[in-house]
């Protein structure tokens, strides 16, 4: 049939297309291997100071506009990254620290560039997860081991950065080291079938399906799904994104969907959650309204809100976040104007339904 032809053809061109995505993903941490130790290093000898760093960024951004993630953030975490790994048994032999001998001989080398040159971690295992993998890992992971246990399960699992935080907020690396025989098992499978983080596959959690599914395929649909009724509640509200980035500090976040509000002129973050209601849901969607505040929000612009919808088997829930520095006038037209609590509840119901169906 023509119809499987044409499939051969679409496998072709996302197996290219991904074979890519990862070719860029190798250079770019590679990249940043390299920026981190050419700061380090000039740091080091003393042939810069601190500030030079402040200067490099200003530099960057003002003659190359166009080169996006080389602030005093980005280059400070470049930085860290290579003096986290620049000694570790992750990476082949020919790049690890040289001997006290052997720097002398390298502070002969007669360009930086020729020094950057040499050093290549293309093929190790760092260049295998993205770049907000590592963020997530430099930021969270309390010691070497469990950073490397971190990096390894998202290899072999494919994680998605949101699946390494929650695999994180759940302990599981506390968990396997209170099991000595489970972590001897665990830490010997990890070891086999390296492969790229970029084809998320694991268990979708939020909708208690059992294996196998794609959680790319689900949650595509669901996020899809929940953006076009909020979009059917009416004209004022105006899509922004999907896992809309947000910095806090060296952390990197995520809200789910992210909406402006015409009439309320405000955004309107939105979060689903796997689980019954607890009241830390809220707690990180207040935070996420304050990192919209300060960073996103204009200031013509009322505060952020945030509606957050959390499914388990039997109960759906929908909270709204509001900011508490709200009057009371505000507040009312804000509850007047946003979608009303029971409606949502029930498309709710009734998106997860549609969703599972389509699954089994």
């Amino acid at each position: 049939m023509l119809q499987d032809e044409f499939s051969e053809i679409i496998a072709l061109i996302q197996q290219a297309r991904q074979t890519a995505l990862q070719a860029v993903n190798t250079e770019l941490i590679n990249l940043y291997w390299q920026v981190g130790e050419y700061i380090s290093r000039r740091i080091a000898s003393a042939k810069w100071g601190e500030k030079m760093v402040d200067e490099l960024a200003r530099y960057i951004t003002r003659n190359h506009p166009e080169l996006k993630g080389f602030n005093r953030r980005g280059l400070y975490r470049m930085k860290q990254f290579y003096n986290t790994y620049a000694a570790s048994n992750l990476l082949p032999a020919q790049i690890q620290p040289a001997k006290k001998s052997e720097e002398k001989t390298t502070e002969i080398v007669s360009s930086a560039m020729t020094q950057l040159d040499r050093k290549d971690i293309r093929d190790s295992i760092l260049a295998k997860v993205s770049w907000t993998h590592h963020l997530v890992l430099l930021s969270r992971a309390k010691s070497e081991e469990e950073r490397v246990f971190y990096l390894r399960l998202c290899i072999k699992e494919k994680y998605s950065v949101k699946q390494l935080e929650r695999q994180i907020n759940s302990s599981v690396y506390e968990r396997v080291m209170l099991a000595r025989e489970s972590q001897h098992q665990s830490l010997k499978v990890l070891q086999q079938d390296v492969t790229d983080v970029f084809k998320d596959s694991y268990v979708f959690e939020f909708l208690n399906l059992p294996e196998p599914h794609s959680e790319g395929v689900l949650q595509k649909a669901l996020i899809n799904q929940m953006k076009s009724f909020i979009l059917e509640l009416g004209g004022d509200f105006l899509f922004m994104g999907e896992e809309y980035k947000l910095q806090v500090g060296n952390s990197d976040f995520f809200v789910d969907l992210l909406f402006y509000h015409r009439g309320l002129q405000c955004l309107v973050a939105i979060e689903l959650k796997a689980d019954k209601f607890r009241p830390e849901h809220l707690g990180q969607l207040n935070f996420y309204l304050e990192a919209l505040d300060r960073d996103v929000r204009k200031a013509n612009e009322n505060p952020s809100i945030g509606i957050l919808l959390c499914k388990d088997k039997d109960v759906e829930v929908v909270e709204y976040a509001l900011s508490r520095n709200l009057s009371p006038a505000l507040v009312s037209e804000y509850r007047t104007q946003l979608p009303d609590k029971t409606l949502l509840q029930k498309n709710l119901h009734k998106l997860f339904e549609a969703i599972l169906n389509d699954s089994n």
